[in-house]
């Protein structure tokens, strides 16, 4: 990457977007160039670095196709419905995104599909470095342990996630379930009441934790009769989410339009 790297930022008001722009101001090759917030928020028409006691010259701004005239990629760590409207708007200006947003269903995810045909775009359900190394080391695990062992997801959150099961959760069964061969739509159980009868060894099972300030745990359990095999992820702050949602956008700067994932980014396919 030759030149500093125009960076907008959605949902700055938001404590991921506060996070995001805090580490944009931090980097070396990335200059904060826009920030979105929704319209009504208090945010609006102050500096994007206000809360952190600094001036940054951007304003927080409710106008998107204005706000992203003049950048080279967004960082959407939003929700679906508003990034789906802004990628609408990236593939009209041919602005480059990285999506942390999860919760899409089976037509967003379509529509980030097709926009990748224009633009280039990095889709992740978790952009931390960690946890996308993990991703590689459940497809050897789930390899290796593919006979006679039970596989649970166990993931924990703070109270104001609005998904279940996390994103991250989903990608891991995916991994895990693409390793073995299996459809994780057909073999995933999202809860267990009353009798239920013994397990399907097939199953993938998933369980759902909120509460607190809880950033993000994962854990998958590999069980067999005599051991068990654990691979987990804890995060302890959304900074690493952020770090690895700009090394994300940096790689991405030079790549031509498809759409990536962290594996990608991370060379790791």
């Amino acid at each position: 990457m030759s030149k500093s790297l125009r960076v907008a930022i959605a949902g700055g008001s938001g404590r991921m977007g506060r996070v995001l722009i805090e580490a944009v101001l931090a980097h070396d090759d990335c200059s904060l160039s826009a920030v979105l917030g929704r319209a009504g928020s208090a945010s609006l028409g102050q500096d994007a670095g206000q809360p952190f006691g600094l001036h940054t010259g951007v304003v927080v701004r409710s106008d998107v196709e204005a706000a992203l005239r003049n950048v080279d990629v967004l960082v959407d760590f939003t929700r679906p419905e508003a990034t789906l409207a802004h990628l609408a708007i990236c593939r009209q200006l041919g602005v480059k995104l990285v999506v942390g947003t999860t919760g899409f269903d089976e037509a967003g995810k379509a529509a980030l599909k097709e926009a990748g045909g224009e633009i280039g775009i990095v889709s992740a359900p978790n952009m931390s470095v960690g946890v996308n190394l993990s991703f590689k080391l459940l497809e050897i695990a789930a390899k290796v342990l593919a006979t006679g062992y039970d596989i649970e997801i166990v993931e924990a959150h703070h109270r104001h996630k609005v998904d279940a099961p996390s994103g991250t959760a989903l990608r891991m069964g995916e991994v895990v379930a693409d390793a073995l061969g299996r459809d994780l739509a057909s073999c995933a159980i999202y809860g267990r009441e009353g009798v239920t009868g013994a397990r399907d060894p097939s199953s993938i099972g998933f369980a759902t934790v909120r509460g607190g300030d809880v950033v993000g745990d994962h854990t998958v359990m590999f069980m067999a009769d005599g051991e068990r095999v654990e691979i987990s992820h804890k995060a302890s702050s959304r900074a690493t989410f952020a770090q690895g949602a700009l090394r994300a956008a940096c790689w991405l700067a030079d790549r031509p339009a498809g759409l990536y994932d962290m594996q990608d980014v991370l060379a790791l396919r």
